[in-house]
């Protein structure tokens, strides 16, 4: 049963702890929106983009008095950061699901309004990053190890929205993203779920290790990740290859998302963001 809207007092508003702005909707002005200094965008061009698709996304999508999933990676901290802001400017009203322990900090930490799926079974939108975006908006996501919980949030919401830099826009899934597909997996089934994937598939599937830590990733779910290393000659069919890697036991969620964006945001350098929207069926 769908809950009531939430009733968010305004008085949480004074703690947020970034800063507000004018808001500007050109996508001229992006590059200047959030910067810290006026050479941000030559150190950092993929900060840059990120930055500016991300102040765009939340300009058009975020309103007053919705439920909003908010995504992983260093792409949500930008976004997050224009949530901040324009709740502080126009009073909004709303209440952030998170999809990992990061994104729970980084709500926390900004004095948003904080709930759980048990409280908000429907999400009105959800923002999140992707490591590479196909012309279908197919998606590979889970570089960060947090694609489970994000797949749930993005299945759960009406609005399911890709803010990302201008590398991440490809015309087929693999083009530059050579990193694999993430599959989290149950620890006792690596070993078996490596071979039936190679076995099934092809390709390699490689556990991933961690760094600065002794032994392999570890999810929020602790559940360990292998990264399929798929041919690309020919290109896998998606929906097929999804299929077959969810029938192996021992295989929690991949990190392909199919079918699921609305709309992806792409930003360069300069501050111009192009924005794409799923083929209609």
């Amino acid at each position: 049963m769908w809950l009531a809207r939430p009733s968010i007092p305004r008085s949480l508003h004074a703690g947020l702890t970034i800063s507000s702005c004018q808001l500007k909707t050109q996508i001229t002005n992006y590059t200047k929106m959030g910067k810290t200094s006026e050479n941000d965008v030559t150190e950092d061009p993929a900060l840059a983009g990120k930055r500016a698709a991300a102040y765009r996304a939340v300009d058009e999508h975020i309103r007053d008095n919705q439920i909003v999933g908010i995504g992983s990676g260093t792409t949500i901290v930008s976004a997050v950061e224009r949530i901040v802001e324009r709740v502080r400017a126009e009073n909004l009203s709303i209440v952030c699901i998170p999809t990992s322990f990061q994104a729970k900090q980084l709500i926390l930490e900004n004095h948003l309004p904080l709930g759980t799926l048990d409280q908000y079974p429907q999400l009105d939108i959800a923002l999140d990053g992707a490591d590479e975006v196909d012309a279908d908006l197919n998606l590979i996501k889970g570089g960060g190890g947090c694609l489970t919980q994000e797949k749930i949030i993005a299945s759960c919401a009406k609005e399911f929205i890709i803010i990302a830099d201008d590398r991440k826009d490809s015309a087929v899934l693999g083009r530059y993203w050579n990193k694999g597909i993430p599959i989290e997996v149950v620890p006792m089934a690596y070993c078996p779920v490596q071979l039936k994937i190679q076995q099934q598939l092809g390709g390699k599937a490689v556990l991933r290790m961690a760094h600065r830590k002794a032994g392999p990733i570890v999810t929020d779910n602790g559940n360990f990740i292998l990264d399929w290393m798929f041919s690309s000659e020919p290109t896998p069919e998606w929906i097929e290859a999804d299929r077959k890697l969810h029938c192996i036991p021992g295989v929690l969620e991949t990190g392909l998302f199919l079918n699921m964006a609305k709309a992806a945001y792409f930003g360069t350098a300069d501050g111009l963001v192009t924005v794409r929207t799923r083929p209609s069926s």
